[in-house]
């Protein structure tokens, strides 16, 4: 054999493994999407996340197979002190990421390999060289930090706007593209990434002059922090105050609306 046909060989073997790989992988994905909870397991889930509960029964299906997906593809790992993370704790995380998820084109986070959780709050290295004390975080390089007691609060109380899992799994699916911007991947083509644009921008800008005034808010403040952020906290209220959110930036409502392809003032 000459060079160029042994090249050829090897890629083709290459193509051909990767193939099968992604054959295998997508025969596992649609026998663990149709993997359901058992009555203990959602009773427990509801305590802790009762939007879960509140979901209509085709989307909570869907809900718990793309949970089983998650739990078998990402890992767990506890920090802080923590001895374990319990298969509940995997359940409620799961779940809250997996809400961003349902009826929507995705690819299940799919640079996402790991989840780390502490029992509470964290101090984490700033960009200055100190420490911060932090709930949450989300690393494009493949990761998201979660503080377990922020992730109960959070999922108890449905209408605060306040979530820690999704704003930071929110976070995920903006850096998808590379990129923390505040802008996620869009169907559509340019003229969505064009709407989108001019809809947050302007948001973005009422949002901060309303805080800049001493205004009250339906988004969390830290939302003027960039727009990146400002996604993350709108995503929190579009499932945690739709109607308030409807009401004060209706066009932001709409685009996320669009984007998540639900509508949460259907589910009250």
């Amino acid at each position: 054999m000459n060079g160029i046909t042994i090249l050829l060989l090897a890629v083709t073997s290459t193509f051909l493994v990767f193939a099968f790989i992604g054959v295998r992988r997508k025969a596992r994905r649609a026998h663990l999407m149709r993997m359901r909870l058992d009555k203990s397991q959602r009773r427990e889930l509801s305590e802790d996340f009762p939007t879960f509960a509140r979901l209509p029964e085709s989307l909570r299906d869907e809900l718990e197979g793309l949970m089983h997906v998650f739990l078998d593809e990402k890992s767990f790992e506890a920090c802080g002190g923590m001895e374990e993370v319990s298969e509940h704790m995997r359940r409620v995380i799961a779940a809250e990421a997996c809400l961003l998820l349902v009826n929507r084109k995705h690819d299940y986070y799919r640079k996402l390999r790991s989840i780390l959780l502490y029992p509470s709050a964290y101090k984490a290295r700033n960009e200055h060289g100190g420490d911060d004390v932090r709930l949450g975080e989300s690393w494009s390089s493949g990761s998201v930090v979660l503080a377990w007691d922020s992730v109960v609060a959070g999922g108890r109380n449905e209408e605060d706007g306040s979530n820690v899992t999704l704003h930071e799994f929110a976070h995920q699916l903006d850096q998808d593209d590379g990129a923390a911007d505040g802008v996620p991947e869009l169907s559509g083509g340019a003229g969505s990434y064009r709407e989108w644009a001019q809809v947050f921008s302007k948001a973005f800008e009422k949002f901060q002059r309303k805080l800049e005034k001493g205004k009250r808010t339906v988004i969390d403040p830290y939302g003027a922090t960039n727009p990146a952020e400002f996604f993350a906290v709108a995503t929190e209220t579009f499932y945690e105050k739709p109607d308030q959110l409807r009401e004060s930036y209706p066009d932001v409502y709409e685009q996320l609306r669009h984007y998540y392809n639900v509508d949460p003032m259907e589910w009250e």
